[in-house]
């Protein structure tokens, strides 16, 4: 069943026949469709099993475990040496498992293929000690690795002559399944997938089709499980909103400076994040475990500061940005700044050594920011928070469309209201993150691993 010139997972075609759509009038790409259809229900419940996990054992672990240990609450403490074991435990899979882990978030969101089933482990492996311990990482990167992996594994079990374009575009559709599930939108999945992956032109369409199909027929089994459960369903989506005021003058202007201060925020973390991971890869497992404790010791400092509970700087944030919208009255401006300082700090050292994937604390870092910048004049809450989100998302991953669909779809009806807020914060961090980038340069050989 061969379905065209695709290239591997995330790559565009490599060649465009002079009839692009002659492809969709085939029956191997009906079969294919049927093919996307059936894998949509198992990926996406394989993704929510991943995620009610990492939601299950993060109070387990912070919660439950001191308990039971005898202590009558959580010590201040206590990040520090579970984020000691989780650097341990993260360094061995990412040493000695197949496939290291997983992708390294340092590098972006990128897609290099499908890995093969017996990376798959590893990848989960890393990405629960990752996430359930409090690195802040998010969980979009093993989902699209979870995703790929399982559709594009099951397509070669099923079928071992089949072509390397299916099995491609399969895989693909399996990610793409899996990503919209989290994010709450097929369409913002959509756009992310193609922007990340580089795809235009006919073959755009003909290889997205696939993955709109089994993210839309997914997101049922998604949205069931979640009330079955009463789980949820882990989507990004806020609720409770208010409705937000029409964009003014003003707020053009702090459209400006957010987006020139996220272009300069990201640049910095990026940078710092891909210096410490030239030495986390020097020695493996000592290193991450190292970065565990850098982590762990800024989430104590910012509970003795601040009084407030060390698990709001921890994880990716992505549960957190609901109270963090919904609260921000509860934060003073000098606690919204110790936040940003610890959480970004401790978001380039999860980078350089743990598994997991980078927008979440973006996200998250870039609506701390607007939340602390609308205590000043000129500013609402619900734009700055906003375009903090979108200029921040924009500036880290340099995926323009899908920042302003992140950051308007999380608003709902009032994301629509302050959409050109975001257009404008969004272009300029972009405009101003790639300007801060030096000029790419052949890729140098990656330092060979240090005997631990």
């Amino acid at each position: 069943m061969s379905v065209g010139p695709a290239g591997p997972v995330g790559e565009a075609p490599t060649t465009v026949p002079q009839d692009p759509y002659a492809l969709v009038r085939t029956r191997g790409y009906l079969k294919l469709l049927l093919v996307a259809a059936a894998i949509g229900f198992p990926v996406c419940a394989v993704a929510f099993g991943f995620l009610a996990l990492v939601h299950e054992l993060e109070p387990l672990i912070y919660q439950d475990l001191p308990r039971a240990l005898g202590f009558a609450g959580t010590p201040l403490w206590w990040p520090v040496p579970m984020l000691l074991v989780a650097g341990l435990l993260v360094g061995l899979t990412v040493r000695y498992l197949p496939g290291g882990g997983g992708h390294e978030p340092a590098d972006g969101l990128a897609l290099h293929g499908a890995p093969p089933l017996s990376a798959l482990p590893g990848v989960v492996l890393a990405a629960l000690a990752s996430l359930s311990f409090g690195a802040v990482v998010g969980p979009e990167a093993p989902l699209i690795a979870l995703g790929g992996g399982l559709a594009a594994g099951a397509v070669r079990l099923v079928d071992r002559g089949a072509p390397a374009q299916t099995v491609a575009t399969v895989g693909a559709a399996g990610s793409f399944a899996a990503i919209s599930a989290l994010l709450g939108s097929p369409l913002l999945g959509a756009f992310l997938l193609m922007e990340v992956s580089g795809l235009g032109g006919p073959m755009l369409g003909i290889v997205l089709v696939p993955g709109l199909l089994a993210s839309g027929l997914g997101a049922l089994i998604f949205t069931g499980l979640g009330d079955w459960t009463g789980l949820g369903t882990y989507s990004l989506t806020l609720h409770d909103i208010p409705v937000a005021s029409a964009p003014t003058v003003p707020e053009f202007g702090w459209a400006l400076v957010i987006g020139l201060a996220a272009g300069f925020a990201a640049t910095g973390v990026g940078r710092l994040a891909r210096f410490l991971k030239g030495h986390v890869a020097r020695h493996r497992v000592p290193a991450t475990m190292v970065m565990g404790l850098v982590v762990g010791a800024l989430a104590v400092a910012f509970a003795v500061s601040t009084g407030k509970p060390a698990s709001e700087m921890l994880y990716s944030g992505q549960s957190a940005l609901g109270s963090l919208f919904r609260d921000s009255a509860g934060y003073t401006v000098g606690a919204l700044l110790l936040l940003l300082l610890c959480k970004g700090l401790a978001y380039c050292a999860s980078l350089s050594a743990f598994r997991g994937g980078p927008i979440f604390p973006a996200l998250f870092l870039g609506a701390a920011g607007g939340v602390a910048l609308s205590h000043l004049p000129g500013l609402s809450l619900t734009a700055g928070f906003a375009m903090g989100v979108g200029a921040m998302c924009v500036a880290m991953l340099r995926l323009p469309m899908t920042s302003v669909l992140l950051a308007t779809l999380l608003l709902g009806k009032s994301g629509l209201t302050v959409m050109p807020l975001v257009i404008v914060a969004v272009v300029v961090a972009y405009v101003v993150a790639l300007r801060l980038t030096p000029a790419t340069a052949p890729d140098a050989p990656a330092p060979a691993p240090h005997p631990d």
